[in-house]
């Protein structure tokens, strides 16, 4: 996917970071960098014969705008912006460019998008900075298990119920009619023939190969997670239904985790770059007074970590004299800012007495003098 900066002053006063799917860009790489991205989209009021596609070109510095119309299969000739009601708007804000290329100077020298791949390497082009969807090397397990599903069906379908009847159990419908069985009725006519020889109604009903084709089908469905980067246990397979702590689940998706930290390295660096992009623009077009800095972007664990698990975890390393109360309550409420943190620790140091002596001889609790009584002798 494409991470794409843009700004509309009037359904927003600052920067808006969108999402671009690569089936509408055509990337522009150099040395296995992005340099340059054209977005496009197909515009209201196309028809079968006439297309309208509005191209949205990044490059450093600048974004160009440029109004298509085409066919469908051809983008055609290139016509001013203020020619569909979706593009107008923009023939304001454009202003020709050095090389006369009406754009909208984005005052700022970084790219304004980003490139974000799914996985890499890309398996039929080792070289391209572009990566592979998580379908590729699958299909051919997609398409044996189509093949399962349908022979499953064809079973259920041939296992219907029927009977099987002597002729003389058909009523004749007249001269070329032919003959119909009435499954319907109770009571029959005596026929001409031996009571023992089990030449009545017969059932004929197949067997459905269930349990065949299921482990078939999950086999084959696990395969293909498995070569797509995943485990089973993710998709619901191999899955008993009890209750398991998060190192267990690390342990079961294994698989699953390693590609996740892959993918989220990818994504890691792209959305930094236009965090900072955001920040520039909100500087350079919205007049903010703050100083833009390449922000670090972390990824969480992918499964939360237990109660019970962490209670035990700070109890190990309290009872090791690592870590602080402070710490513990950061790690028990990771969504909690520092003034709620500071509360909490106070609170909890007052209630189990830990907390520093009153200087001023409150704390602990200052007894008064003994009077000494005297006894009569």
């Amino acid at each position: 996917m494409f991470l794409r900066v843009t700004w509309d002053r009037e359904l927003a006063p600052r920067p808006l970071l969108t999402v671009m799917q690569p089936d509408a860009a055509i990337p522009e790489f150099r040395f296995g960098m992005l340099r340059a991205v054209n977005f496009w989209r197909e515009l209201d009021g196309s028809t079968d014969h006439t297309v309208w596609r509005h191209i949205e070109r990044h490059e450093t510095g600048r974004v160009m705008h440029a109004l298509y119309e085409g066919t469908p299969d051809n983008i055609g000739r290139r016509v001013p912006l203020n020619e569909h009601p979706d593009t107008a708007d923009l023939a304001a804000q454009v202003a020709p460019g050095d090389d006369g290329e009406p754009s909208v100077a984005t005052g700022i020298t970084q790219l304004t998008a980003a490139y974000v791949p799914n996985m890499l390497p890309n398996r039929l082009h080792r070289s391209s900075p572009v990566g592979r969807s998580d379908y590729a090397g699958v299909h051919d397990l997609f398409d044996a298990l189509d093949e399962t599903w349908t022979s499953w069906m064809r079973d259920i379908r041939l296992a219907r119920a029927r009977l099987i009847v002597p002729d003389g159990y058909l009523r004749s419908e007249g001269p070329g009619n032919g003959a119909s069985f009435d499954d319907d009725r109770e009571v029959w006519h005596g026929l001409k023939m031996p009571p023992n020889e089990g030449s009545g109604i017969t059932l004929a009903q197949f067997e459905i190969r269930v349990a065949e084709h299921q482990r078939t089908a999950e086999s084959v469905v696990r395969q293909a997670v498995q070569t797509a980067g995943y485990d089973a246990q993710a998709f619901g397979l191999d899955g008993d239904g009890q209750p398991v702590t998060a190192t267990e689940v690390d342990a079961r998706t294994q698989r699953s985790m390693v590609t996740r930290k892959k993918k989220a390295g990818y994504a890691r660096h792209a959305l930094a770059d236009m965090l900072h992009v955001m920040l520039q623009i909100d500087r350079a077009q919205f007049a903010s007074p703050i100083t833009p800095e390449r922000p670090r972007v972390e990824f969480g664990d992918g499964v939360a970590p237990s109660e019970q698990q962490t209670a035990t975890t700070l109890d190990l390393l309290n009872r090791a004299g690592a870590v602080s109360t402070s710490t513990k309550v950061k790690i028990l409420h990771p969504d909690w800012d520092d003034t709620a943190v500071k509360s909490e620790v106070a609170a909890i140091l007052a209630e189990t007495g830990a907390a520093a002596p009153d200087p001023v001889g409150h704390f602990p609790l200052h007894s008064p003098p003994i009077a000494k009584i005297a006894t009569a002798t």
